[in-house]
């Protein structure tokens, strides 16, 4: 590499997340956002917004976006990586459209973006291309000269994203009680989703059973459990669970349960239990209420001891990652085969995501992928 801080072609990063209300009245709205075109009610709406409420109406994840801006900010100016830093959202605000426009008028014309994603799924990596690709709908409508857009690839094995969570899993178990410390169990929580979503996410030479989104969250857990082991000289017992399912009843989701987990741990004689949410980059609400609030209470009604440990939100490791990735994505644009970090035996994601990666419910353009109509 010619200089291992040099981004170029790229002139800009842009951190696309998903966005949450900031205060009471942004409830309901935020809530539309996200389930526009499903035809969900509005007292469905509410019942759900209930857990917004419960902590004050406002979602942590606009905070733990901001506090990892500072984080990649400040990683950036210390290793003299001249890379200027935007944020949008997809469903509150700052939104997607109106940030590209911004950067559009400051001058970019190579973006790269930073999903809050680390995982292939539709709506973990696919459904943000849509979002990306509707902005630059928006914007040439408007007669604007548009940037050529790129997404970085997942990030779930990089060694940055990997050794928070491993760190934190560590600290939880050792603020367990010392009499059932060796004897805990680990959880491994991500988000639930259909398992037809599953089955098909990723590339389509691996679609089956769970697809990409499992086989990749499986990963991530056996190289924290291996690297827990070898830190404190135990073998934790693991499985990875579920959690925040939000579809009909009668539409299979991935199980089991984080709460029936629970129970069945319980039942099975386990002394106690370390809950790591590894499906999430910070904790927002899924994290909250869901493990915070639902899976605690679980805890407490069985009498099993449970701690849960961190994600990996604004931690520098994670900042000094995604500055990795940067230049391993600018170096491969560049031509030059920069050997990228990734853990494990699945090895790096691809940059362009194929065609039929991940696919839409209903067929729909999608930038930053082979198929793109903004290539």
């Amino acid at each position: 590499m010619r200089d291992v801080l040099d981004a170029t072609p790229y002139d800009a990063l842009l951190l696309l997340s998903f966005g949450g209300p900031e205060g009471p009245d942004d409830v309901i709205p935020f809530l539309e956002n996200v389930t526009r075109g499903r035809g969900i009610p509005r007292e469905r709406l509410k019942e759900v917004g209930e857990h917004y409420f419960l902590f004050g109406g406002v979602s942590p994840i606009n905070d733990q976006n901001r506090a990892l801006l500072d984080a990649l900010r400040k990683d950036f100016a210390d290793h003299g990586l001249d890379l200027p830093i935007y944020w949008g959202n997809r469903n509150w605000a700052p939104y997607l459209t109106d940030t590209l426009r911004e950067m559009t008028a400051d001058g970019h014309r190579r973006i790269l973006v930073l999903a809050t994603s680390a995982y292939a799924s539709y709506s973990g990596c696919r459904q943000y291309r849509e979002n990306l690709a509707d902005s630059l709908a928006a914007l040439e409508a408007e007669g604007l000269d548009l940037p050529k857009v790129d997404k970085l690839r997942h990030y779930f094995n990089h060694k940055g994203f990997l050794e928070p969570m491993i760190e934190g899993v560590v600290r939880s178990l050792a603020d367990l009680p010392e009499d059932v410390r060796d004897g805990a169990c680990i959880a491994f929580s991500t988000h639930s989703i259909p398992t037809a979503s599953a089955d098909t996410s990723g590339p389509v030479e691996g679609h089956g059973e769970g697809g990409a989104y499992v086989r990749q969250h499986l990963e991530v857990a056996g190289l924290i459990a291996d690297a827990v082991r070898e830190r404190t000289g135990v073998d934790h017992p693991w499985q990875l669970v579920y959690q925040s399912r939000s579809g009909a009843p009668h539409i299979p989701w991935l199980e089991p349960d984080i709460c029936d987990h629970l129970q069945t741990l319980h039942e099975s004689g386990a002394p106690a239990v370390v809950i790591a949410p590894i499906g999430f980059v910070s904790d927002h609400m899924e994290v909250l209420y869901d493990l915070d609030t639902e899976a605690k209470a679980k805890a407490e009604e069985l009498n099993l001891p449970m701690r849960r440990s961190a994600t990996v939100g604004a931690d520098p490791r994670f900042a000094a990652a995604v500055r990795d990735l940067i230049l391993e994505r600018a170096a491969t644009e560049r031509g030059e085969r920069p050997t990228p970090c990734a853990l494990g035996t699945l090895g790096a994601s691809h940059n362009l995501c194929p065609v039929g990666c991940c696919p839409a419910r209903a067929p729909k353009p999608a930038a930053a992928g082979v198929d793109s109509p903004y290539a």
